[in-house]
């Protein structure tokens, strides 16, 4: 739940935080002024509630971390960057992988065609499609409960973090998979997207505040 919150006002308020923390920097504010006014700024905003679906972001300053960037940082051999399955293979092997290395989802291909993406599985799925009307793991094809690829929701490498931050909240998913012009290339959770956001933000804060101790 807090992370959800929190995913909904980084995308929300980042511009306008940024625009706050320079005003602290003409005005001579401490570096503690500065965390003080965000910490604020999310609280207030969490008890007015969300902000409604569709809110376009601002794309400037230092709202420049990419979808590549994430997937770089995580690496090709890392759990997560790059895990499939087929559509011939059952959903109870499909929820298995996921369950042996902890993600929700896995993208979905088609036999001996790796980068051909068919569709994408989710654990919503195998909760609503399997468990939910009593169907077996065993006996069904993942490719009878995935999301088809002309359903599919995807980013592109150079998509901004913030906008698929709020493509996520705004369609209400929590995998996305990574296309470019040869076809798939990776896939990233909303925790990935989460860290990427705060990571920046906090780096940002980080500079501004040594330069305000005449740290440059």
């Amino acid at each position: 739940m807090m992370q959800g919150t929190m995913m909904r006002w980084m995308a929300s308020h980042g511009t306008a935080l940024k625009t706050a923390v320079l005003q602290q920097v003409r005005l001579g504010g401490s570096g503690r002024s500065l965390v003080v006014f965000a910490q604020s700024r999310f609280q207030s905003s969490s008890a007015a509630g969300a902000p409604a679906a569709g809110t376009r972001l601002e794309e400037s300053g230092f709202e420049s971390t990419t979808i590549a960037d994430i997937l770089k940082g995580k690496g090709k051999s890392a759990d997560g960057s790059w895990l499939w399955c087929t559509t011939d293979d059952t959903v109870y092997d499909a929820v298995q992988s996921m369950t042996q290395h902890n993600v929700g989802a896995l993208v979905v291909v088609k036999p001996g065609e790796q980068k051909a993406i068919a569709g994408i599985i989710t654990e919503r799925d195998y909760l609503r499609k399997i468990i939910v009307q009593g169907r077996s793991s065993k006996s069904t094809k993942v490719g009878d409960i995935m999301t088809e690829e002309n359903k599919l929701i995807t980013v592109k490498p150079n998509t901004r973090v913030l906008q698929a931050m709020q493509l996520m909240t705004d369609k209400r998913i929590r995998h996305i998979p990574v296309i470019d012009e040869t076809g798939m290339v990776g896939m990233v959770s909303i925790g990935d997207v989460v860290r990427a956001v705060v990571c920046e933000h906090q780096q940002e804060l980080n500079r501004l505040n040594t330069y305000i101790q005449g740290g440059y």
